[in-house]
């Protein structure tokens, strides 16, 4: 009988060993790529460390953490203000602003028309019957909105009256939760088009057409202009809605005040915004740093990841 206490409080001992090296991570579906690879290079100081991703729409893991009470020690967000609007204060504290990207029309060779399309006609050649286009769902992804704004944008753009709701409203039977959902429909030649970063697009090696500042969300200098579209969203709770602005777009991390092992999640976001290390596998894969830059909530940052963000 006392043995057999003892193995069990050995097996119990041991079990709780392991959940403390346990390293849980969200991250949003464009980060798929980078985050794997902070992890391999992470794991060579902290080879006891098992980090668990789970990847989602950041709008879906945002109500992991608030509505499902999932265990979460880093939030990757590819959108701040996510986690300004969904997190915080209640389930956050803080959020640090890390990387850019930008909108881009996804495509491939057997796409329709490819050979055609050009940033004067594409949006022509995305209403065309024939043509089936993929974007993902504004109210789990930011890049779902981000692509609804990006229309609202185009209209004023090209100066083409009820540009966007055209776009908007056609075959919505190509809508994913999260935007890398997207990539097997193009590859086996369902949709020809897909309304996504241009990270992405790079990683998995597919074309591309870039799209101009005015329509992007890229450049900082064009915020005046991004925000003068908005589009509405479920809001924190059911029956609630919140309105989103356009802006640049800017990625933003942090630690849930849940998080089962925050000692960990410091040291896995500290290797994720020093430049020579995660910042740098940002950079590498089309996903420009922004650290440090300005944060509401720099008072609530912890002492050692302030340096990555500034109070002015």
């Amino acid at each position: 009988m006392v043995l057999s206490l003892f193995f069990a409080a050995h097996v119990f001992a041991a079990a709780e060993l392991r959940r403390a090296r346990d390293l849980i991570v969200f991250h949003a579906g464009s980060l798929s790529v980078p985050v794997k690879q902070m992890v391999v290079a992470f794991k060579k100081g902290h080879p006891d460390v098992n980090i668990i991703l789970e990847s989602a729409g950041s709008r879906t893991c945002a109500r992991k953490i608030s509505d499902l009470h999932k265990p979460c020690d880093v939030f990757a967000s590819a959108d701040y203000t996510v986690i300004d609007s969904l997190l915080i204060p209640e389930h956050a504290g803080w959020a640090i602003k890390f990387a850019s990207n930008e909108m881009a029309i996804v495509y491939h060779d057997a796409s329709r028309k490819s050979r055609e399309i050009n940033s004067h006609n594409w949006h022509e050649i995305l209403l065309d019957e024939g043509v089936a286009v993929g974007r993902s769902d504004p109210d789990s992804d930011p890049c779902g909105y981000r692509a609804v704004l990006t229309m609202k944008l185009a209209e004023k753009y090209y100066q083409k009256g009820g540009l966007a709701d055209r776009l908007i409203r056609k075959k919505n039977t190509h809508i994913r939760p999260k935007e890398t959902d997207l990539l097997a429909l193009l590859e086996a030649g369902e949709i020809d088009y897909i309304f996504l970063y241009r990270s992405v697009a790079e990683q998995h090696g597919l074309k591309y057409l870039a799209l101009p500042d005015e329509i992007n969300l890229k450049n900082p200098q064009m915020e005046s202009l991004y925000g003068t579209v908005t589009t509405t969203l479920a809001g924190e709770t059911p029956g609630t809605t919140i309105e989103q602005r356009g802006e640049a777009m800017v990625y933003g991390v942090t630690i849930p005040r849940s998080a089962p092992n925050p000692g960990l999640a410091l040291s896995f976001v500290s290797f994720m915004l020093e430049k020579e290390k995660g910042l740098k596998i940002m950079e590498q894969h089309g996903q420009p740093p922004v650290v440090p830059m300005f944060t509401p909530t720099f008072k609530a940052i912890p002492e050692e990841l302030k340096k990555y963000a500034k109070e002015k």
